[in-house]
């Protein structure tokens, strides 16, 4: 019982502030706020350095957890073994972690909110790009406490070759504060460490586009980089995590949306469980079924819909009401020097290289006072061979082991060490060979000093030792971006981001579109075979193909006649052998809408209009700019008749010549404008006249003044010729026009036509997906009547289904040897083969009168 004289009155609010500050500081600094030079708290660093320690490191076999809980807890961790083995186990999961830690074996949980096993029955090891982290720790580059019961030392901060506070991130509650770090990308952070070595006075804006955004272990998107930027320069913000989804076709007209990526930190079950409800509770319908089909080989969640329910407008309403979309609030905060601070993602990177500075320079001067001791030895060991004789004689008059080291000391003036080390070395090193390596290494260990002190002289060339280091890391263990960073509502800047790029665009039959560089496609000779274009299903094919940059627009236009439109890098990149993304993953296309014409467009307030020609032989004019609010539901083009579709749609200036072209092998040309410009919703006028079973395949425009160009005609079976234009009169807009090529069984009917210049290269892709690259050069020059030359070899029941041509600007690359066995004799006919109808009377026009002065056929 305490006595009266050992009792100490204390007001109780003094009492509490005191304790509770106390508490305070000890859960800020002790546990729940990472180091911004490690990026890890206390029980982390605890965790890898007792792994370390006790051998368990990725060479060496799977350990039970419990062995590496129960030392952390036993050494370092003073607290509950539960705390310990839930932050083991999250540095080993892949869904939490971007670059996993700890190598786990066994049951660690999963995405869907499992609980691991217990730490009886899992085991672990340190994973590899962990040792990075541990890399050095004997070197003294950090200092060093003593644990909590004294008995042992544990560093304070690990050298940390990586930048971990933003690599993995971090996330914890304090006392009255808390940090909220996403991981990202390794190789995006190292770019931008060097990128600050070398220019210190780097502007924030191109460090942003360096560190765009975030990189979260689930993938998905990220709408805009605004958020992230905002939490770059501040050190607080707000990023929008999206699911990834894809609109797939399923039978019966219906269609499924299919997430294949979840937000970070989102349990799927429970995801599965608020749409489930919300299905329920009629809060959204349209939804029939609902799956999870996720295994080892990834995530799947099929959502099916309903054959009525429009796909994107179910999507957007998971958006809003379900974890598909979630947002991930930023603050960096750690602790520097102790005391925590939020930071900016250039103090963050800045702590770190001072953070690396200090390592390389503690571990130089480790090295070099290792390298002095050894040097000091060698230089003992060579003065002892060259007094031999007396050294043996010394050592076998004494008495003693301390008697013969004094009088090595006294006689010789070797120093204790070098002493010692006389008296340890070997028979052998009398050897010549042996001498002759001592005095090799002699040499090593002194240029070694000299770089040494070199190194720790020069800032720079530390600086240039973490630059190397970092880039060997970057080799070691970098990988692709998981997080796409897409458009969001409210940002301008992700377009920053994009470099202009060529990129070839290509669009199939059944509606999958696809980006790639245009270097993907080398240019060949006439008659190769070609390379696999995109690996489509059977029964679809490419229809569109053509190229533009990343910074311009593409504007689709459906068998509806609406026109839609989408930037060159809002279009995903695929392989060359993929199928590309559907459409409607990309745009609000109504169900049975089918995309007929795409059109890259540089900028929509330019003086140009669109020329539409469709299948019976319409053509309408209409300036570009009533296209500039284009809306994602999208805008009427042009009216159609009954049983009419678009075949063509092309750029002009006003002032072009019109080339159209039929699928029996007709073509009329005629100018612009006598076409006069009408509103989005007209129906336009008649540019040819068909014969029975005929129809327009092509239309192709001339711009004025155009010179030393042809007009390309290729058919159904791979046949193609160039034809100059001269042979091709001016004609009145509505007659029935002249044969272009003599359509025959053998080279089947017209499929697309072009205008081509002689340093052009040419794009052929057939209906199985085989895409041949030609250049113009290599394609025979014919007359009219003939029926051309074979420009593929088509496999048995192939036939080509559309044509690009890539400017004469474009890079051709090394052109591929033609196959044997294809021939490339023309295939000339002679006049009397002309169509006898090829002269035909000029079409009556309701609504324009034909051109005066025209000549027809």
């Amino acid at each position: 019982m305490a006595t009266a004289d050992k009792v100490i009155p204390v007001p109780i609010e003094d009492e509490m502030k005191k304790s509770y500050l106390s508490y305070a500081m000890s859960v800020i600094a002790s546990r729940a706020l990472p180091d911004a030079r490690d990026g890890l708290k206390p029980v982390h660093r605890r965790i890898l350095y007792s792994m370390r320690e006790q051998g368990f490191t990725p060479d060496k076999p799977f350990r039970k957890c419990a062995a590496s809980v129960g030392e952390v807890m036993k050494s370092y961790h003073p607290h509950g073994d539960s705390s310990i083995y839930d932050a083991l186990v999250r540095m080993a999961q892949p869904f939490n972690m971007r670059y996993t830690l700890i190598d786990g074996h066994g049951n660690f949980g999963s995405v869907d909110g499992d609980p691991p096993a217990a730490m009886r029955y899992t085991e672990a090891r340190l994973a590899k790009i962990a040792m990075e982290l541990l890399e050095d720790l004997d070197k003294d580059t950090v200092d060093w406490q003593d644990n909590f019961d004294a008995s042992t030392q544990e560093p304070k901060v690990l050298p940390a070759r990586l930048p971990n506070l933003l690599l993995n991130g971090s996330a914890g509650i304090a006392v009255g504060m808390a940090t909220n770090i996403p991981p990202h990308n390794l190789g995006e952070l190292v770019d931008g460490i060097v990128r600050l070595i070398d220019d210190p006075e780097l502007d924030d804006e191109e460090l942003f586009r360096i560190v765009p955004a975030p990189d979260f272990p689930t993938g998905g998107l990220i709408l805009g980089a605004e958020g992230a930027r905002e939490a770059y320069r501040t050190g607080r913000g707000s990023v929008t995590m999206r699911s990834r989804t894809n609109i797939e076709e399923l039978r019966s007209n219906k269609s499924a949306i299919i997430v294949t990526e979840i937000p970070y930190q989102v349990n799927k079950t429970r995801l599965i469980e608020q749409i489930a409800d919300l299905v329920k509770n009629k809060r959204i319908q349209g939804i029939t079924d609902l799956r999870d089909e996720s295994d080892r080989k990834g995530m799947r969640i099929m959502i099916e819909l309903s054959a009525s329910a429009r796909p994107q407008v179910i999507l957007n309403q998971l958006y809003k009401h379900t974890q598909l979309q979630q947002n991930f609030n930023i603050i960096n905060l750690a602790l520097v020097d102790g005391e925590p601070r939020v930071l900016t993602l250039r103090q963050c990177l800045d702590i770190y290289l001072k953070h690396r500075r200090e390592v390389v320079r503690r571990r130089c001067m480790y090295e070099l006072e290792k390298a002095r001791r050894r040097a000091h030895i060698l230089e003992g060991l060579l003065r002892a061979l060259d007094h031999l004789d007396e050294i043996i004689t010394l050592i076998r008059a004494s008495a003693s082991p301390d008697e013969a080291r004094g009088g090595l000391i006294s006689q010789f003036a070797f120093s204790e060490e070098q002493a010692n080390a006389i008296l340890d070395m070997r028979l052998q090193r009398l050897t010549g060979l042996e001498r002759n390596r001592l005095a090799e290494e002699h040499k090593e260990v002194q240029t070694y000093i000299e770089y040494l002190e070199g190194l720790l002289a020069d800032e720079r060339r530390i600086l240039g030792v973490i630059k190397d280091e970092l880039a060997e890391i970057r080799r070691k263990y970098s990988d692709p971006r998981r997080s796409e960073i897409v458009a969001g509502e409210s940002s301008f800047n992700v377009e920053d981001l994009i470099p202009p790029q060529d990129i070839f665009v290509s669009v199939s039959h059944a509606g999958y579109v696809k980006r790639m560089p245009v270097e993907t496609y080398k240019a060949q000779r006439r008659g190769g075979k070609g390379i696999t274009g995109a690996g489509l299903k059977e029964e679809d094919f490419l229809e569109h193909i053509f190229v533009t940059n990343t910074h311009h627009h593409v504007m689709f236009i459906t068998s509806r006649a609406r026109a839609y439109r989408l930037k060159g890098w809002e279009i995903p990149e695929a392989s060359r052998q993929s199928k590309g993304t559907a459409l409607v993953n990309k745009l609000d296309i109504e169900p049975g809408e089918k995309t007929m014409a795409v059109i890259p467009i540089a900028d929509f307030e330019a003086d140009q209009y669109l020329f539409m020609a469709t299948k019976l032989g319409y053509v309408k004019k209409t300036a570009l700019a009533e296209f500039t609010n284009l809306r994602r539901a999208g805008l009427i083009a042009l009216t159609l008749e009954d049983g009419d579709e678009l075949v063509s749609v092309r750029l002009t200036t006003g002032k072009d010549e019109i080339v159209m072209i039929t699928r029996k092998g007709l073509s009329i040309r005629f100018p612009e404008s006598t076409v006069r410009a009408m509103g989005r919703s007209a129906r336009g006028v008649h540019g040819i006249k068909l014969r029975e079973d005929d129809e327009v395949v092509s239309m192709e425009t001339i711009s004025a003044g155009a010179t030393d160009i042809d007009l390309l005609v290729v058919t159904e079976n791979g046949f193609g010729k160039r034809t100059g234009l001269d042979e091709y009169r001016r004609q009145g807009r509505g007659g029935f026009g002249l044969r272009t090529i003599n359509v025959q069984e053998r080279n089947g009917h017209v499929v697309s036509a072009r205008i081509l210049k002689p340093n052009d290269d040419l794009i052929i892709c057939t209906e199985e997906g085989i895409v041949i690259r030609l250049e113009a050069e290599g394609i025979s020059v014919q007359g009219r009547i003939t029926r051309g030359v074979t420009l593929i070899r088509l496999n048995e029941g192939d036939r080509v289904s559309s044509v690009a041509v890539l400017p004469g600007e474009e890079e051709s690359g090394e052109p591929g040897a033609p196959p044997s066995g294809v021939g490339d004799t023309e295939m000339q006919t002679s006049a009397d083969d002309e169509d006898e109808h090829e002269a035909g009377e000029v079409a009556e026009v309701s609504d324009e009168p034909p051109l005066e002065g025209s000549e027809t056929e």
